[in-house]
């Protein structure tokens, strides 16, 4: 906090920070009450908690698991009971999503528990956008793909607890696999790729006027294919939803008017 304090104020800009645990409801409730009290309005939440496991998926135990979900996945949802009903009174709002090529595109081996947790995240996002757009409320789905350098993503990823079952797949047929995903994923990416392009994307998202923000953006310097599957499932969920006659929760609504088109 410090740092951006200082950052702040040596860019001359209005830009103050509010402890916020995803995994306590308490921590999220008095974040939001803080904002709200401070500003009387609460314009954006970005979803971009996350922490990723690296290892093989055998090896990680179930709580483990639960334990990326409840981070990944819960914390969102823990977010949103606690910021929606403000944005719901406002009858405007936008719900910005970060989520990971890996859950539709090229999906390299030993990030099992993270690759699971980030197609739970943007199946919940999907969900979200119909239910929300009748208030009002915008969604946009940031999709980085991998970054290997410039982050901290890898290096502190969780490791599996049952290190027998680790030890197996060292010494098995997978010996030496990590260095190999990890040496030919850097090797995808193009020499300038910068995670700060994915910040960028969301201040662009955030700049957009209401009504015109796109429902996904990816970030991809990798091109893993996950924007080629995104735009089949994207254009298959619109034109299911016009075929039951509910085309109307593709867009915002400007005043929060609660209807189905027939």
């Amino acid at each position: 906090m410090v740092d951006i304090t200082r950052w702040a104020t040596d860019h001359a800009v209005d830009l103050r920070t509010v402890e916020l645990d995803v995994q306590s409801e308490t921590s999220i409730a008095a974040a939001i009450t803080n904002i709200v009290n401070e500003n009387g309005c609460l314009d954006v939440v970005v979803h971009n908690a996350g922490h990723m496991a690296f290892g093989p998926a055998e090896a990680f135990t179930p709580e483990q698991f639960a334990q990326l979900y409840d981070i990944n996945v819960l914390g969102a949802q823990r977010v949103n009971r606690a910021a929606l009903p403000v944005m719901r009174r406002q009858a405007q709002g936008l719900l910005v999503w970060v989520g990971s090529t890996s859950h539709r595109g090229g999906t390299p081996p030993l990030l099992a528990p993270y690759f699971a947790a980030k197609a739970a995240m943007d199946a919940l996002a999907v969900s979200y956008a119909a239910e929300l757009a009748p208030w009002g409320i915008e969604t946009s789905i940031v999709v980085p793909g991998a970054f290997t350098g410039g982050t901290n993503h890898f290096l502190h990823a969780g490791e599996p607890a049952d290190t027998a079952r680790q030890g197996e797949y060292d010494t098995g047929p997978t010996a030496g696999l990590p260095d190999d995903v990890l040496k030919n994923l850097a090797a995808c990416e193009p020499p300038d790729a910068d995670p700060a392009s994915v910040a960028r994307a969301i201040v662009d998202v955030v700049d957009t006027p209401f009504g015109h923000r796109p429902f996904r953006v990816h970030i991809d310097p990798s091109d893993d294919g996950c924007a080629v599957v995104n735009a089949v499932a994207d254009r298959i969920r619109a034109e299911f939803l016009r075929r039951i006659h509910m085309g109307d929760l593709l867009s915002p609504r400007q005043k929060g008017v609660v209807h189905h088109g027939k």
